[in-house]
């Protein structure tokens, strides 16, 4: 009976009609534009909670609650970042089936890299990699492009 039922299940996910969009709900409310914008303020977040950290951490008995407010800020900010290029650009801006695959690889080891180095700036007040992410967010808007507003 279990195989019965799975075996149904299985042809009835099969004969489901398949729908493409853009957007995982496709609301018109979210643009190039935007997610580009707000990843630019997570980069301003991260860089004036990293500069904010480094001065508390002089004397952090003093400051330990403004330090841990400081702290969850920049990881949480670094982590809007990531969810941004995995939840937007990597699942719906990124087509596998572009014609030109050497832009389509440049996208994507972009992305990584944007991923990658926002992790790195949760890890620490490292100013290289603070760097580095204002720089590949430049890159980063330049590879994907934007809409022109109306």
């Amino acid at each position: 009976m279990k195989h019965l039922f799975l075996s149904a299940l299985i042809a009835f996910a099969a004969a489901a009609p398949q729908a493409s969009a853009h957007c995982q709900i496709p609301c018109g409310i979210y643009d190039d534009n935007n997610v580009i914008g707000s990843m630019h303020t997570d980069y301003e977040t991260i860089a004036k909670a990293a500069k904010e950290i480094d001065t508390l951490s002089k004397d952090p008995a003093a400051n330990a609650h403004q330090l841990t407010r400081w702290i969850m800020n920049k990881e949480s900010h670094a982590q809007a970042l990531q969810d941004k290029v995995l939840n937007y650009f990597l699942s719906q801006r990124l087509k596998v089936d572009q014609p030109d695959k050497e832009t389509y690889l440049k996208k994507l080891q972009l992305c990584h890299e944007v991923i990658v180095t926002a992790m790195a700036c949760k890890q620490s007040t490292d100013e290289a990699n603070i760097k580095k992410l204002h720089n590949l967010l430049h890159d980063f808007e330049t590879a994907f492009g934007t809409k022109k507003e109306n």
